[in-house]
């Protein structure tokens, strides 16, 4: 039961991540920069974690000779998943940032389990998976439809594709969600500690995001903006959430599988998303949860379940 809600809540958390990574972004402008400081918040917090229970932190450049070279880009896909999560947020709202990336994690995953990619164990695509991801594809629809209906009342066409730009992007970045975490996952194997790998993970899109600011940004002097502004202390937390999320997910693989360990943070991530967007938390904008939007869920998790546990 307690290993249950720790999963629920941290999916929750990783909704509230992203509500958070937008305000940051809010005070300071450029969302690579929020994505840099959430990304270093993180990695410093898995050097002091790694310190304490022993873990090493350093890589020979013999192991790093002998690995393909896409061992070493979860981070990078990290990099890009959340920058494009604090992004979609102001675009779609909480709930269809949460799910668009969800739909792409999904079509990932079973690309990645059907053919091995990444050294991963081939799993075949049989009947539970084709039942699973077409109430995963009905269920995304009744989410997004009320408000697309709402949305055709209020704006015009153009609008329209603009916002199903945006919701493509949203599933393509969840399916570099699904090879990061495959990457990160045969990365663990080869430094035989999951750990590591999260470190590693954390470094590499941390060293990543400082040299996109650096390069685009050209100053790191609105990393002070939200002291300057006085910011609510939480908008720091997104970092402390992304570290603690990757940390929590190798204690509950351990526990209760991977499949288990899918389905309940995805139910705490579906439940974040929807009281974010309904209670207006971390300066969200307030939007009433209309109850086809709840179905649709409902049928995304049932989906998730029979791909995962099945």
């Amino acid at each position: 039961m307690i290993t249950a809600l720790i999963g629920i809540l941290i999916g929750t958390g990783l909704s509230i991540q992203t509500a958070v990574n937008s305000q940051l972004r809010k005070f300071v402008i450029s969302p690579y920069l929020a994505s840099m400081i959430s990304f270093v918040i993180g990695a410093l917090f898995l050097t002091v974690i790694s310190l304490v229970i022993g873990s090493p932190l350093g890589i020979s450049w013999k192991l790093i000779g002998n690995e393909p070279a896409w061992i070493w880009l979860g981070g990078v896909l990290g990099v890009i998943f959340l920058t494009v999560n604090i992004l979609l947020f102001p675009k779609l709202g909480s709930v269809q940032t949460a799910i668009m990336p969800i739909l792409g994690q999904i079509i990932m995953g079973m690309l990645i389990d059907n053919f091995g990619w990444f050294h991963s164990m081939r799993k075949a695509f049989d009947s539970y998976r084709l039942i699973g991801i077409c109430l995963v594809l009905v269920g995304v629809f009744f989410a997004i439809a009320i408000q697309e209906v709402r949305h055709r009342q209020e704006k015009n066409k153009g609008n329209d594709l603009y916002l199903w730009i945006w919701r493509i992007i949203g599933v393509v970045s969840g399916m570099l969600m699904s090879m990061q975490v495959a990457i990160n996952g045969q990365l663990g194997v080869v430094l035989d500690s999951s750990i590591q790998a999260a470190f590693v993970s954390f470094v590499v899109g941390a060293l990543t995001l400082i040299i996109v600011v650096g390069v685009k940004e050209r100053s790191f002097v609105k990393v002070s903006n939200p002291i300057k502004q006085k910011a609510p202390w939480w908008v720091w937390l997104g970092g402390f959430l992304g570290a603690a999320y990757v940390l929590i997910n190798i204690y509950l693989v351990g526990q209760v599988g991977t499949g288990q360990t899918v389905v309940l943070v995805l139910f705490g991530q579906i439940a974040g998303s929807l009281l974010i967007q309904r209670f207006g938390w971390m300066g969200s904008q307030k939007t009433q949860v209309d109850w086809i939007q709840i179905i649709g869920l409902i049928m995304i998790l049932a989906g998730v379940i029979l791909i995962r546990m099945f």
